[in-house]
C-alpha cells in the first residue's frame, strides 16, 4: 500500500493508484504461442508431475504417519508406474520436486533425469511461498536450486512455487536467478511472457489451471471432510477436452499431475488412454516444460 494508505482501508476505499498498482504487479504480458510448434506440429503437449511425496505433511509440521506414507507411495509406485509409462510411449515430461523431497529419494531423480525427462523447482519443502518474508523464500528457493543441481547434475531452469501463487517478491526472485520459466500462473492457456510492473520480464509462463489438475478431483482428506468427488472416467474427458481444443487451436495443452494421487491402479489408465488418444492426432510434439519454454522465449524480441 501507499505510505497515506492505512494498513486497515479496505479495498472499496482504495484509490485507483492503489488498485491499479496490485493488479499490475505481475501480469501477463506478450502471447509467445508459436504459430508452428517444433516439427511442423500443430500441438505442443508438456505433462508434468509434482513429486511432493512427504512434503505435503512435513510442510505444515504435520506428524501423520499414515499421510507420509500417502507420500512415499507416491515415491514407491506412483513414480515407477509413471516412468514405466512414459518410457513404453516415448513421451517427456517434468517433474516438479521440493528439494526435500529429493534428498529423501535421491536414485529416484536421478533416474528421471536418465530417462530423458526434466526437473523443475518446487521449493524446499513444499512451503507456501506466496506467505514467506522475503529473505526466507529467497533463500529457500536457492537452497533448492542448489540441491536439486548436487543430486541430479543438471541446474533447473523453471519453477513452479509450491502455493501455485507468487509473493510480491516471487518474479523477482525468479529473475535473480536467471530462470527461463515459471509454471504456476493463470492468465491464459498458452505460453506467455510475464511483466513486472508494466515492464517484460522475458520469462516464459507455462500456465497451469486446476481443471488440469488430478488432485482437485482426488484428494482425500477425512477430518476434513473432503472427499474425491469425480470419477476417473470423468476426470479423462475433462483432459480429453481440453487437450482436444488445444489442438483445435494450435496451442499448448499442459497436464498437472501427482504421483501419489494419478499412480493408482484405478487412475493410471487416465494417463495411458490420454497418451493414446494424443497420439492417434497428427502433428502433436510431446515435449519438457523446458523445451516448450525455450519455444516461446525465441518469440521474445532480442533487446
Amino acid at each position: 500500500m501507499t505510505d497515506a494508505l492505512p494498513r486497515d482501508a479496505e479495498p472499496w476505499t482504495w484509490p485507483e493508484e492503489e488498485w491499479r498498482r496490485r493488479v499490475n504487479q505481475v501480469r501477463a504480458g506478450r502471447s509467445l504461442r508459436p504459430k508452428v510448434w517444433p516439427g511442423g506440429a500443430r500441438c505442443a503437449v508438456a505433462l508434468s508431475f509434482d513429486s511432493d511425496h512427504e512434503t505435503n505433511e512435513l510442510r505444515d509440521g504435520g506428524r501423520s504417519i499414515g499421510r507420509m506414507s500417502w507420500g512415499q507411495y507416491g515415491s514407491r509406485v506412483g513414480v515407477p508406474r509413471i516412468l514405466e509409462l512414459l518410457q513404453r510411449s516415448q513421451v517427456p515430461a517434468t517433474f516438479f520436486v521440493p528439494a526435500v523431497a529429493a534428498l529423501l529419494y535421491p536414485d529416484e531423480q536421478r533416474r528421471v533425469i536418465a530417462e530423458g525427462h526434466e526437473i523443475g523447482l518446487h521449493g524446499w519443502i513444499h512451503e507456501l511461498n506466496s506467505i514467506l518474508p522475503e529473505k526466507d523464500e529467497r533463500e529457500l528457493h536457492l537452497r533448492a536450486s542448489d540441491t536439486l543441481t548436487d543430486i541430479t547434475g543438471v541446474r533447473p531452469v523453471g519453477m513452479r512455487t509450491p502455493s501455485w501463487d507468487f509473493s510480491p517478491a516471487t518474479l523477482a526472485i525468479q529473475r535473480e536467478m536467471g530462470l527461463l520459466y515459471d509454471s504456476s500462473l493463470m492468465a491464459d492457456d498458452d505460453p506467455y511472457e510475464l511483466d513486472e510492473a508494466g515492464e517484460p520480464t522475458g520469462i516464459v509462463e507455462l500456465p497451469v489451471e486446476w481443471i488440469r489438475d488430478d488432485a482437485v478431483y482426488f484428494n482425500m482428506n477425512r477430518f476434513q471432510a473432503l472427499r474425491p468427488y469425480t470419477a476417473p472416467t470423468t476426470v479423462l474427458d475433462i483432459f480429453r477436452r481440453e487437450f482436444d481444443q488445444a489442438y483445435a487451436e494450435g496451442g499448448l495443452f499442459l497436464l498437472t499431475m501427482h504421483p501419489h494421487v494419478i499412480g493408482y491402479r484405478s487412475r493410471m489408465f487416465i494417463l495411458e488412454e490420454l497418451i493414446s488418444h494424443m497420439k492417434s492426432k497428427p502433428d502433436v510434439w510431446f515435449a519438457t516444460h523446458r523445451d516448450v519454454a525455450l519455444q516461446a522465449k525465441a518469440l521474445i524480441p532480442k533487446p
